[in-house]
């Protein structure tokens, strides 16, 4: 087996992954990351089915399961707590579930398994550029300084890519009007949603939730993740606006989410998140792979994007093991991807109108159309499938091993 000199750029879900993967068949990696300490960026994250055998692959399934919370399904529910749906995991089978975790304990259990196998970490190096030369792919940081030349790098450097906007084949990149605030607080001990995600709506404008996500490492302390929607251009009005006013707005909407938000004492509390979606025509140029949110973005509405980054990690991987020529492993990785990405890229698109967007209709039309449709099993095994994270298209699924590259009855 040939062993490659590799350059990870990014050290968030994917480039962490991406990096374990590779260097557990051999390679040589080094991640390149703009900051100068590496840390989480986010709140928290549903860990689905296909993350949860990613993982395992990774051989980090066990760790992930002492620190999340586990999660049987969603509901969803009017301001006037009619229910809009509520649907469990368990509908698949009985050893289907979801991980609410806090993003800094999926980063603290990635991370230390890099350290462990010895995967150096070049901090401050903001990798920008790239060029080819000689079969090999040069990269360089933001003050033009260059970082070396590889056999292959690996963009995971998120929503804001310049490996992607300068080498890729971009068909789409459109920001979303609607983002986020969020922020972390000690579970209420009442609460009676602990496992579940919740969701409160008002139309399609305003929408609050709540993810019990577990615990950090080297705490005991249960967490949930709050989330508020908001138009990204009213982040500063936001920002400067009246917080006991904002805090009563949100109870008002979910009068039991009292408790959450009056753990926050002030505007600062809660940071703000935005998104964009993203399509390339195939994820990879020459040397050059894209996974996670360089290689395709949406909105966070089914919950897919760590998910999907874990995946892309192993495949890629995988690909790379399969195939003497990095040319055929490449392509060998964007069509084992394809369905699986681009039927998620196209259903976040078309479901986050619903539930973030302008549109008196929409919501009009969710809140009218959700409950009918979840009462039918058929219909009903569909939600579930696609908030699994299995679906690879309209009417095809696949079990969470296969989408990990393992057949069905292989073990994770």
């Amino acid at each position: 087996m040939r062993t490659l000199e590799i350059a990870v750029c990014g050290s968030g879900i994917g480039g962490l992954a991406s990096a374990i993967a590779l260097r557990n068949f051999g390679h040589n990696v080094t991640i390149f990351e703009k900051v100068a300490l590496p840390r989480p960026v986010g709140s928290g994250l549903i860990l689905q089915p296909t993350g949860q055998s990613a993982l395992a692959r990774l051989g980090l399934l066990g760790p992930a399961l002492t620190h999340s919370r586990t999660l049987r399904g969603i509901a969803g529910h009017t301001s006037t707590g009619r229910t809009i749906f509520d649907i469990e995991y368990a509908a698949l089978g009985p050893d289907m579930f979801g991980l609410g975790m806090h993003r800094g304990a999926l980063f603290h259990i990635l991370d230390a398994e890099r350290e462990r196998l010895g995967i150096p970490i070049a901090a401050a190096a903001d990798i920008t550029s790239s060029s080819i030369a000689r079969d090999k792919r040069l990269i360089a940081d933001a003050a033009g300084m260059s970082r070396g030349a590889y056999d292959l790098v690996i963009d995971a450097t998120g929503l804001h890519s310049s490996l992607r906007k300068a080498h890729a084949v971009v068909v789409l990149d459109k920001p979303y009007a609607y983002g986020a605030v969020w922020g972390v607080v000690p579970e209420p001990s009442e609460w009676p949603h602990k496992h579940r995600l919740t969701q409160r709506y008002d139309g399609a404008k305003r929408m609050a939730g709540l993810l019990p996500i577990g615990h950090l490492p080297g705490t005991t302390q249960p967490l949930s993740a709050f989330f508020w929607s908001l138009r990204v251009v009213d982040f500063a009005a936001w920002r400067s606006s009246d917080f006991a006013g904002w805090r009563n707005e949100v109870t008002a909407l979910w009068p039991a989410a009292a408790p959450v938000v009056e753990q926050f004492s002030g505007h600062s509390d809660l940071a703000a998140a935005s998104y964009a979606d993203v399509w390339l025509t195939v994820p990879y140029a020459d040397r050059l792979a894209f996974v996670g949110d360089s290689a395709r973005a949406a909105s966070p509405q089914l919950g897919q994007g760590a998910n999907l980054a874990l995946v892309d990690a192993v495949i890629l991987a995988d690909c790379l093991d399969a195939h003497a020529k990095i040319d055929d492993a490449l392509v060998a990785y964007a069509e084992f991807r394809h369905s699986h990405t681009r039927f998620y890229g196209l259903a976040s698109r078309w479901l986050t109108p619903f539930f973030q967007s302008d549109s008196r209709l929409a919501g009009s039309i969710r809140d009218a159309c959700f409950a009918p449709m979840a009462r039918i099993p058929y219909l009903r095994r569909e939600m579930i499938r696609t908030l699994s994270g299995l679906k690879t298209g309209i009417v095809t699924h696949q079990s969470p091993n296969r989408l990990v590259g393992l057949k069905a009855d292989q073990p994770v």
